[in-house]
C-alpha cells in the first residue's frame, strides 16, 4: 500500500500519468483551477490514477501571506481579517466548497491542510479547527501539516479528536498519528537535497501499511523514480 508520487507535475502530466499513479496538486492551494480544467485533468488520467489536493489558501493563511500576492488574489477592502486560520467566516467556508468542488472532479481522496509557520499552538486557533473540522462533510481523508510551534501532545490529541493525519517530512521527524501516514519529503532549506538511496530505502524499511509519499524537492522526479525501484525491489 505504498503510493508514491510528487507535489506538482515536474513533467507533463501525459509523461506523468505514465510513470507515476499519485500526485498531489498545488494549483488548488494558490488558485483553484477552473472546475473544467479539473475534469479534464480526471479523464486524462489513468482510470487507477489517485489524486490529492492541497486546501486553497483562504481557509490557511492569512491574506498578508506572500502566496497571496503569487496567486493575484484580491481581497475585498475592509475583510481582510476574514481569511485564514480556518476562521468561522463565509470567506473561509466559501474557500473550502471552492477546494471541496475540485476534489470531487478529480475524485480525489486526500486533501492536505498545509498551515503556515505562524499557525501556532494558541487557543483561538484550536478552537477555530475544532469549530471548522466539526462543520463539515468527511467526504475525505484529511491530513494536517502544521509548521508553526505545536507541542506534540496538542498534535496528537488533534489529530485524534478530528480524525486527521499528521504530515511530516519524514526524515527530520516520525508523525504523531498512526494508521495511514501522509508524507512529504522536502528536501530541506531550499528544497535541494537529493535523497541518497540508503535514505531511500530507510523510508521504505520504515513505513508499513498505507503510506503516501510525496516528493517536494528539486529533484522530484528522479528521486521519486528511485524509490519506486528501490520499493519494488524490497518486496
Amino acid at each position: 500500500m505504498v503510493k508514491i508520487g510528487c507535489c506538482g507535475f515536474p513533467k507533463g502530466m501525459k509523461h506523468y500519468f505514465s510513470r507515476f499513479k499519485l500526485v498531489e496538486v498545488q494549483k488548488t492551494f494558490y488558485k483553484p483551477p477552473q472546475l473544467a480544467t479539473a475534469l479534464r485533468w480526471r479523464q486524462e488520467a489513468p482510470l487507477d490514477f489517485e489524486f490529492s489536493i492541497k486546501a486553497w489558501q483562504p481557509i490557511t493563511h492569512l491574506c498578508s501571506s506572500p502566496t497571496y500576492r503569487k496567486a493575484g488574489l484580491e481581497i475585498p477592502q475592509g475583510k481582510e481579517g476574514n481569511y485564514g486560520f480556518f476562521r468561522p467566516t463565509e470567506e473561509v467556508m466559501e474557500a473550502w466548497s471552492r477546494t471541496t468542488e475540485i476534489a470531487e472532479a478529480l475524485r480525489a481522496g486526500v486533501i492536505v491542510f498545509q498551515c503556515p509557520p505562524s499557525f501556532r499552538e494558541e487557543e483561538q486557533n484550536v478552537a477555530n479547527m475544532m469549530r471548522f473540522f466539526g462543520a463539515i462533510e468527511r467526504k475525505f481523508l484529511f491530513v494536517w501539516e502544521p509548521r508553526g510551534k505545536w507541542s506534540d501532545e496538542r498534535v496528537s490529541a488533534l489529530c485524534q479528536e478530528l480524525a486527521l493525519v499528521h504530515c511530516v517530512d519524514p526524515l527530520p521527524r516520525e508523525p504523531l498519528c498512526s494508521g495511514v501516514s501522509y508524507l512529504r519529503l522536502h528536501g530541506g532549506p531550499g528544497y535541494r537535497h537529493k535523497y541518497t538511496d540508503e535514505e531511500l530505502k530507510w523510508l521504505g524499511d520504515r513505513w508499513g501499511g498505507e503510506a503516501y509519499f510525496l516528493f517536494n524537492n528539486l529533484s522530484m522526479y528522479d528521486d521519486a523514480l528511485r524509490f519506486e525501484r528501490i520499493v519494488n525491489r524490497e518486496r
